[in-house]
């Protein structure tokens, strides 16, 4: 078993322990962390497997560049008999070992016989070699198809990579958001139960206070209707609390199945700190080094590469070609060289106008610019949202500072309220509306610990700051 399969394995292992089905009879609470959550979901979840065939789809690019400058073998027989005679056979092989600049080396054999054989293609019977070299002197010698495809493969790795952190970012920030959603309708019912049993117990102390004399039935029918908006609350949010929860287990998996949480696995407490973020850091560099704006760039420097390609088309093309002949008059394996046996050759073209070839390049510079456009807007976009999640997360720091010390003075009015009431001195309805101040509070501060931790996401999500 590989090292990779082992750690999945043990991790598996150490997920279905704190938490998730297929074992059923756990009655202990299991808390499901952020960060066990996030590493299932980079493990197994099918969206992380498909950011990362990204990796092998840029490996794969960088093997088909290659391809460019692939030796090649080929070979030629052509053979004519009429009327009893051998008109003409020809056998001709070649290696051609293409480089990264316009230079190609040539070896090869040909051998031919026959009546009616043309005099220029004519060998001896033990046939003739030749070993050469094909140059562009013009288009092409420098910048040419070959290095352009492997310049832009080693971009294409890089665009890959960044492609893939983006899939992965958009799929952590999603399960994130339903996390928190989770956490935060969790939370939610711990309180509102509370809620149930504070107006439980107000209803049973007014029905003894009824009972004895102290309480109308006014008070009775005030306490009930109380307790039951208590209930309705609950569940209310048990629906949303099941909503969130599912949601949540749609970004659980194992190696090819979904999991479900156990009924009685919880996320962690909701004043936890899930992103650990760093708002000191420059922020010019974390713009710079976003997958985002890289992958404008890795597009931006693709299209310079072609462009450089389509610039180098405005020259004509001459190709020098020069091939010394190694003929074997003795039949074994050292050919016979002369400085007056070769052939030699160039070839010429140019277009007169060069329209296709500047519209091609004048179509270049326009997408140079779109992409530039692009890379300036992403970027003054990146830097106000992570400017303004900076804002926002102390905004919101003050307000839990502040929901803090109304919920603690909701609860001693609360507290107070009741000791009155206790005495006979207040009302059911007072009473009421005490439990109601120090009940919204705490969802409030609840709320607001979430919206704080969606806004730490936020800001981690536009750092790049939540994935491998």
């Amino acid at each position: 078993m590989r090292p990779s399969s082992l750690y999945k394995t043990i991790f598996f292992l150490l997920l279905s322990v704190i938490g998730f089905t297929p074992a059923i009879g756990q009655n202990d609470d299991a808390i499901l962390t952020h960060a066990d959550f996030l590493r299932n979901i980079i493990l197994y979840h099918p969206l992380a497997k498909k950011a990362n065939l990204q990796t092998e789809l840029g490996e794969a690019q960088w093997l088909a560049a290659k391809g460019y400058i692939d030796p090649s073998l080929s070979s030629t027989w052509n053979e004519k008999d009429f009327d009893d005679k051998l008109y003409y056979r020809y056998y001709g092989g070649e290696l051609r070992v293409p480089t990264p600049l316009g230079i190609d080396f040539v070896g090869g054999y040909e051998n031919t016989e026959g009546a009616f054989l043309n005099e220029e293609s004519r060998t001896d019977r033990f046939g003739l070699w030749h070993l050469g070299v094909e140059l562009n002197l013009l288009q092409g010698l420098y910048i040419n198809e070959r290095r352009t495809a492997l310049q832009q493969a080693e971009v294409f790795q890089e665009l890959s990579e960044n492609q893939r952190q983006i899939m992965l970012n958009d799929l952590l920030y999603q399960a994130s958001t339903a996390y928190l959603t989770w956490q935060m309708y969790h939370y939610f019912d711990e309180v509102l139960k509370e809620n149930i049993e504070l107006a439980s117990a107000y209803l049973e102390n007014t029905k003894t206070g009824f009972e004895l004399g102290d309480k109308t039935a006014m008070d009775t029918l005030e306490a009930s209707i109380m307790r039951r908006d208590a209930v309705n609350l609950l569940r209310k949010n048990e629906v949303d609390l099941i909503k969130a929860k599912q949601n949540t287990e749609n970004f659980m998996w194992s190696e090819d199945a979904p999991l479900n949480l156990r009924a009685s696995t919880q996320p962690e407490a909701y004043d936890s700190d899930l992103f650990q973020i760093n708002i000191e850091v420059d922020q010019d560099r974390l713009v710079d080094s976003h997958p985002l704006i890289l992958s404008y760039e890795n597009k931006q420097a693709n299209l310079q590469i072609e462009q450089r390609l389509k610039r180098e088309k405005l020259k004509p093309k001459l190709k020098a070609k020069y091939n010394p002949l190694l003929s074997t008059p003795n039949n074994d394996l050292t050919p016979y060289y002369s400085a007056n046996n070769y052939k030699l050759g160039l070839d010429f073209s140019m277009p007169i106008l060069f329209r296709q070839e500047r519209a091609n390049i004048q179509r270049g510079n326009i997408k140079l610019q779109e992409v530039a456009f692009d890379i300036q807007h992403k970027r003054n976009e990146l830097n106000n949202k992570l400017e303004g999640s900076i804002l926002q997360q102390a905004v919101i720091n003050e307000q839990i500072g502040l929901s803090t010390q109304n919920v603690a003075g909701y609860l001693q009015l609360m507290e107070g309220e009741s000791e009155k009431f206790n005495f006979g001195e207040s009302s059911v309805f007072l009473l009421n509306k005490r439990q109601e101040k120090y009940i919204s509070g705490r969802l409030k501060l609840i709320e607001l610990h979430i919206k704080l931790q969606i806004e730490r996401l936020n800001y981690a999500y536009l750092a790049n700051d939540l994935g491998e």
